[in-house]
This record gives C-alpha cells, sequence and structure tokens, in this order.
C-alpha cells in the first residue's frame, strides 16, 4: 500500500475516532437535558428530597466510589444518603465542566467536575473532584444508571 493511501485511510480513522469521541453541542437538546437532570438531582441532593432523588435512580443502579467502593443496593444508597449526607452535604457542579456524550440507542454519559461541602466540616477545604454519570433513556424517563465518583 502506497504512503499515500495510509496517510489517507489514517486520517478518515482519526476523523471518525474524534466524531465518535466528541461531546453532543452545549446548545444541543441532549446537553441541556442531561444538565438539567443533574442539577434536579442535586438540588434534592442538597435539600433532602429523598422522593425526587429515587425517581432519578435506576432500581438496577451501580454506584462506583473511590474511597467506599462499589453500592448495588438503591434503597441502601438512598439509606446511606438519608443517614450521612441530609443536612451535612452540599454538592455543586463547576461551572463550564460538563461534559455530555451521546450514546445511540442508550442514552448518555456525563463527566464533569463538582465541588462538596461538609457543614459539619466547615475549615476543610472543598477541592474539585471528577464525576461520571451513565444516563440511561427508559420509556417514561431518563434515569441515573452507573454512577462513578471520584475523589
Amino acid at each position: 500500500m502506497k504512503l499515500r493511501h495510509i496517510l489517507l485511510l489514517l486520517a478518515i480513522l482519526v476523523g471518525a475516532l474524534a466524531e465518535a469521541l466528541a461531546q453532543v453541542p452545549e446548545d444541543s437538546d441532549l446537553y441541556r437535558t442531561i444538565s438539567n437532570l443533574d442539577l434536579t438531582y442535586f438540588e434534592a441532593y442538597n435539600h433532602c428530597d429523598m422522593e425526587t432523588q429515587a425517581s432519578l435512580l435506576c432500581e438496577d443502579l451501580e454506584f462506583y466510589h473511590d474511597q467506599g467502593g462499589l453500592s448495588r443496593s438503591k434503597a441502601d444508597i438512598l439509606q446511606s444518603i438519608r443517614e450521612n449526607i441530609c443536612g451535612k452535604v452540599t454538592r455543586t457542579r463547576v461551572e463550564g465542566s460538563l461534559e455530555v456524550h451521546e450514546i445511540p440507542g442508550f442514552g448518555a454519559v456525563a463527566l464533569g467536575l463538582h465541588r462538596f461541602f461538609n457543614a459539619e466540616e466547615p475549615q476543610a477545604e472543598s477541592r474539585p473532584s471528577r464525576f461520571i454519570t451513565l444516563w440511561k433513556q427508559e420509556e417514561d424517563a431518563w434515569r441515573m444508571y452507573r454512577i462513578v465518583s471520584l475523589h
């Protein structure tokens, strides 16, 4: 194969890969939907609205935490939030950090940075940490299917 053909093939592959990995535009419906869902969930998280939180989590949710490990029980996750987070910890997303990538036929993945503030440790530094949320589009709604929280 001639060098020219190899370079052309490489350029096509790189272009296809870049397109496949590209996030959706911030002015797209999908980006706005996922951004708003993230904000809705964490508004409920910050105000201990357990009903809203439960409605945005899949029944077969998996939550991966770099400090706490893997949790596979929606009920246990909600109970842990009720006992350890409510009235104590709030979360904010770092402005401009959200990326949304479509997963055709399934949903979307959201990546970004967030900060947590612990009212019981007001002097503790709140450093940005990474989150990854796999959103599943079900018939009636979007729900969090897999969550990765890295500190």
